[in-house]
């Protein structure tokens, strides 16, 4: 089959490439670029940008276990509303991620989704540090990547060891950075709105602390780790500070520390709670300014999906957000519309910088590549509406919320698997 798309205007950020052209896509690959004419459908992108499928290196997916709050197949057709193609998969599932049995489910079970699924697998068995997982067994069966998200290895020698086989094994390590004991069971931030609430917050220091212990196993051992959801300014700068030193060290963070402080919590609603929750606006302007610099490698959206009934108790409410629906256009308001970044650093970071993280064939427009790509208008506003979404929760932050850039079509291997 051939599908042919039309006067586009084509944004690859792997090759630098931005032009006005048209896309052939036959047997499910990029075959050309050019002016065609004739093809079994034919999209007509004039005032679109076409771009590669997003590539969402953070999802929390809740499939095997939790699957009243999202399972596979809804997960990724929330993903293909948002133009993401390919995400990666968390461990804090129920059972774990920790066995190859459960590896392979998800794999099979995503065969036919709407996006590429791709797992990371746990570090440690039911992520309580006190057990390693089998990594060979693990990448044999399918993982890309290794985490403990959900909770940071708190086994440091099961951490260091799992560093420096992985790259070895070409799986990603993507590190929760948290010391749970200063963080100490606290629900926000810690600061202002904390304190008029008279709730328990966790300081920077939790982030920090787990921030900079990773980066010096990563210094001392030589082995790389991707640091995720990325919240205050001092692990920004530690960041920062350690690529200067040459350090392989990646990170991300994700659109709502980018968009929203610690004041949304006055409204003691729990879709604005999430781990690390949201700070200050120094923090913000922080993880802004290390997207600009490229201290921050790529934008994820840490899509954490849960029941209304389970979001309603403020003070008890698991942390959480879902995101994969809002996130090119949270980008697109809060970064490119501001003149923080231009929309092809935007997708760089969105799609090309992430699958270069894990090494995924993905985020790109080459020829011969998947015909994975996103296809949205840059300029077309709307309000988000959570009973509109396609996942199963709506614990969204961006509710109600005004945005810019919308998807039009998500194309999966040349297939349309999203159209709005």
């Amino acid at each position: 089959m051939k599908l042919l798309i039309k006067n586009a205007r084509v944004i690859d950020p792997s090759r630098n490439y931005d032009e006005k052209t048209d896309i052939l896509i036959e047997n499910g690959k990029l075959a050309a670029f050019g002016e065609f004419d004739v093809a079994d459908r034919i999209i007509d992108a004039q005032g679109l940008i076409a771009a590669p499928g997003l590539v969402d290196m953070h999802v929390h997916l809740r499939d095997p276990g939790q699957t009243h709050k999202e399972d596979i197949l809804s997960g990724c057709k929330a993903a293909a509303a948002g133009g993401v193609t390919s995400l990666l998969c968390m461990p804090n599932t129920n059972p774990t991620t920790d066995s190859a049995d459960t590896v392979r489910y998800i794999l099979e079970k995503a065969e036919n989704a709407s996006a590429k699924v791709y797992v990371a697998a746990s570090i440690t068995k039911g992520l309580l540090s006190k057990e390693a997982t089998d990594l060979d067994e693990l990448k044999q069966a399918g993982a890309t990547a290794l985490s403990d998200d959900g909770r940071p290895v708190e086994n440091t020698a099961m951490l260091i060891n799992a560093m420096k086989k992985a790259p070895t094994l070409g799986l990603t390590i993507t590190a929760h950075c948290e010391s749970l004991p200063i963080a100490n069971g606290g629900i926000i931030n810690e600061g202002e709105v904390s304190r008029e609430l008279g709730v328990k917050g966790i300081p920077d220091s939790a982030e920090d602390c787990g921030t900079m212990r990773e980066i010096s196993f990563a210094d001392a051992f030589d082995a790389p780790i991707h640091i995720c959801h990325v919240s205050t300014k001092n692990s920004v700068n530690l960041i920062r500070d350690a690529k200067k030193r040459g350090i392989k060290v990646t990170a991300e963070t994700a659109p709502h520390y980018f968009s929203f402080t610690e004041k949304e919590l006055l409204k003691r609603d729990a879709d604005y709670r999430m781990n690390p929750p949201l700070r200050r606006e120094e923090d913000r302007q922080a993880v802004i300014e290390g997207l600009k610099d490229g201290t921050l490698d790529a934008i994820a959206t840490d899509h954490a999906p849960h029941a209304p009934e389970e979001k309603q108790d403020f003070l008890k409410a698991p942390n959480g957000s879902i995101g994969m629906e809002t996130s090119l256009s949270a980008g697109i308001t809060n970064l490119v519309k501001t003149g923080e970044l231009t929309i092809n650093e935007l997708i760089n970071k969105m799609s090309s910088a992430p699958a270069e993280i894990l090494g995924i064939n993905a985020g790109t427009l080459n020829i011969g590549a998947p015909a994975d790509i996103v296809l949205f208008d840059m300029d077309e506003s709307y309000t988000v509406d959570v009973n509109k979404l396609h996942g199963k929760s709506k614990n969204s932050p961006f509710k109600g919320k005004e945005l810019c850039g919308k998807v039009k079509y998500t194309i999966l291997d040349g297939e349309v698997v999203f159209e709005g």
